[in-house]
C-alpha cells in the first residue's frame, strides 16, 4: 500500500475513533445537559472502590413485548386494593402491563430477590415518607432505582438504594469523598431522597411529574412542559414526538414512570402473585453513634465481637476502615453491641493513629518503598487500606497512617510518662483485677486510669504497680466521688426485661462510662430484671 493511501486510511481511523468516543453520552439525573460518560467516570473514580456493585441489568431493561398474564396477574394488574396506603391514581398504559408482565415472569427470580433485600429498609423508609408528608407508595422507587441495593453504582456515577448523582447528594448534605460516601447509607440518604422529593412536588405539583424529574432533572421536564403546554405526564410523554432532539424525553424517562406502577402493582397483591409477602417485622433494628474523626473501625467491629463484613454491612457508607480524621461520622450497629462500642470508643486506643496523608500512588511505587518513606509497616499500610494483594497501579490512592516521626514522639511521651507514673505508684495489682474494676473502686475514669500509667491496652500482671489519680487521701477521693453528682438528683432505676446499660445511659442522657462509674460496673457485668442501678441526672 502507498503511503497517501495509508494516511487516508489513518485519518479515517481517527475520526471514527474520535466521533464513537464522543457518541456514547447520557444525561444524568441532577441536570439535563449531556456529559461524556467516560469523563464523568474518570471524574468520579476516586469514589469507586472494589466493593461497590453494578446495577441489576434488569433495572436497564426495556420489555420488548408484553407477556401474556394468567387470569390472577389480570386481576392484580386492575386491582386497586391497598397493600401500604397506596395514594396514587392508577394508570394502566400498555407500558405499565409490559412491566408488570416482565417482573412476574422474566424477570422474578429477581424481583424476589429485590423483595427480600427490601425487607430490612422498608418498615423505617415509610415511616420517614409518613413523617414528610410523602404518599408510601414511593417506598417502591428504591426498586426502580436500585433494587434496593445500597452498593449499587450505575455506569453513570449514581450510587446507593436512591442513586444519588454526588453533586445532588452533596447539595442534600450527604458526604460524598474518599473516606466516606454518605449516599449508601440508607438512612441519611433516605432522609435526603424525601427532602428532593418534596421539593419536586412543590415544584410540579403531581406525583408523576415529579418522579419523572428525579429521573432525569427538573430543568429537563420544566422545559418539555414548557414546549409542549402538556398538562400531565401521560399528557407530556404523548406529545414527546413534537419536542426537538434537544427537548426530548429519553425512553428511560418515559418508560420510568410505568415501571414504577407495575412495581407498585406487583407489591401490593404480591401473594396473588405467588411472592412471599413482606414481613414489617424484619425491619433492621439498629442504634446510631458518633464516630469520633481518625476511629479504627475494624477495631470497632472487633470490640463488638463483629467480623468487617458484618459490621460493613451495617455501615455500607465508610469506604475505608478508619473514619474521616476531620468528622464524627454516624454508624449504626445493633443494640446488643453498643455497650462494648461506647466502651471502644471511649478509650483511648480507638484512635491509634496521629494523622493520615493520602498518598497517590507513583510510576515506580511498591507497598516497601511507600512503607520505607512513610516509616509505616507494610502490614499496618495494607490493614488500614483493606489491601491483600502485592499490586498497586499509579494513579490509585491510599492512605499514610500517622508519620513514623509522630508515632515516635508518641512513644517517646508515653515511656516519660510510664516512669513518672511507677514513682508515684500507689497501687499494687491483685488477682482478679481489672481496669474498670480498679476504676470503679477509686472512681476514675478508664481513660484517666490509662493516660496516667501510660498504658496502650488494658491488660494487667499481678503486682503491677499503678498511679491512682487523687488517691493519696481519703479527703480527695471523697471529693472525687462527689464531683459531678453533688447537684444531680439521684434516681434509683429497677431493670426491666429487655434492659442494658447502653439503653438505660441513653434513656437518662448519661454516658455509660458513668453509669459503670456510678454502679462499680465493668463491661463484664451483668444486669437482671429487678436490679437497682444509680442514676444521677440533672
Amino acid at each position: 500500500m502507498n503511503s497517501p493511501k495509508l494516511f487516508r486510511l489513518v485519518a479515517l481511523l481517527a475520526i471514527f475513533i474520535l466521533f464513537a468516543g464522543c457518541a456514547h453520552k447520557t444525561v444524568t439525573p441532577e441536570s439535563d445537559s449531556e456529559i461524556n460518560v467516560s469523563e464523568n467516570s474518570a471524574a468520579e473514580s476516586e469514589y469507586k472502590d472494589s466493593e461497590v456493585e453494578k446495577l441489576d441489568p434488569e433495572l436497564e431493561s426495556t420489555p420488548a413485548e408484553t407477556e401474556e398474564l394468567t387470569p390472577e396477574e389480570q386481576k392484580a394488574l386492575l386491582a386497586s386494593s391497598s397493600g401500604i396506603n397506596f395514594n396514587l391514581d392508577v394508570h394502566d398504559t400498555k407500558e405499565v402491563q409490559q412491566y408488570f408482565g416482565y417482573f412476574t415472569h422474566k424477570a422474578r427470580k429477581t424481583f424476589t430477590r429485590w423483595l427480600k433485600r427490601s425487607e430490612p429498609f422498608l418498615p423505617y423508609i415509610r415511616e420517614v415518607l409518613s413523617k414528610n408528608n410523602i404518599p408510601e407508595d414511593l417506598a417502591m422507587l428504591p426498586f426502580a432505582e436500585s433494587g434496593y441495593n445500597t452498593m449499587a453504582y450505575s455506569r453513570v456515577g449514581a450510587a446507593g438504594m436512591w442513586q444519588f448523582m454526588p453533586y445532588t447528594g452533596r447539595h442534600f448534605g450527604l458526604r460524598v469523598d474518599w473516606w466516606v460516601d454518605e449516599r449508601r447509607d440508607p438512612y441519611k440518604s433516605t432522609l435526603a431522597a424525601a427532602k428532593y422529593l418534596n421539593i419536586l412536588h412543590e415544584m410540579f405539583g403531581d406525583w408523576y411529574l415529579a418522579l419523572a424529574a428525579y429521573n432525569a432533572g427538573e430543568g429537563k421536564i420544566g422545559r418539555a412542559l414548557k414546549k409542549t403546554g402538556a398538562e400531565d405526564f401521560f399528557d407530556l410523554t404523548k406529545k414527546n414526538h413534537k419536542l426537538s432532539r434537544k427537548y426530548r424525553l429519553r425512553a428511560e424517562t418515559k418508560n420510568y414512570v410505568p415501571k414504577f406502577i407495575a412495581i407498585s402493582k406487583i407489591f401490593k397483591n404480591l401473594e396473588p402473585l405467588g411472592f412471599e409477602k413482606i414481613n414489617w417485622n424484619n425491619g433492621i433494628k439498629v442504634e446510631t453513634v458518633k464516630v469520633p474523626g481518625g476511629t479504627d473501625l475494624l477495631a470497632l467491629a472487633k470490640a463488638c465481637d463483629m467480623k468487617w463484613n458484618d459490621f460493613h454491612t451495617y455501615n455500607p457508607h465508610f469506604r475505608r476502615q478508619v473514619s474521616p480524621p476531620d468528622a464524627a461520622i454516624n454508624a449504626y450497629l445493633p443494640l446488643q453491641v453498643m455497650v462494648k462500642a461506647s466502651s471502644y470508643l471511649e478509650s483511648p486506643r480507638s484512635r491509634p493513629f496521629a494523622g493520615y496523608k493520602r498518598y497517590k500512588i507513583k510510576r515506580g511505587d511498591s507497598w516497601h518503598r511507600i512503607a520505607h518513606n512513610y516509616r509505616v509497616p507494610v502490614a499496618v499500610l495494607k490493614s488500614v487500606n483493606n489491601r491483600k494483594s502485592n499490586l498497586i497501579k499509579p494513579g490509585q490512592f491510599i492512605m499514610i497512617p500517622g508519620k513514623g516521626s509522630t508515632a515516635s514522639l508518641y512513644t517517646r511521651q508515653v515511656t516519660k510518662t510510664r516512669r513518672t507514673a511507677q514513682s508515684r505508684a500507689n497501687y499494687r495489682v491483685r488477682k482478679g483485677d481489672t481496669l474498670w474494676d480498679i476504676a470503679s473502686r477509686y472512681q476514675v475514669s478508664v481513660n484517666t486510669l490509662k493516660r496516667s500509667n501510660g498504658l496502650r491496652s488494658s491488660r494487667l500482671k499481678i503486682g503491677q504497680k499503678l498511679y491512682i489519680p487523687d488517691n493519696s487521701a481519703k479527703s480527695s477521693r471523697s471529693s472525687k466521688v462527689k464531683a459531678g453528682t453533688v447537684n444531680n438528683q439521684l434516681v434509683k432505676y429497677k431493670v426491666r426485661r429487655g434492659d442494658n446499660l447502653y439503653g438505660i445511659a441513653r434513656r437518662f442522657g448519661v454516658k455509660v462510662s458513668s453509669l459503670m462509674k456510678w454502679n462499680r460496673l465493668n463491661s463484664k457485668s451483668i444486669i437482671r430484671p429487678g436490679d437497682k442501678i444509680k442514676v444521677y441526672v440533672q
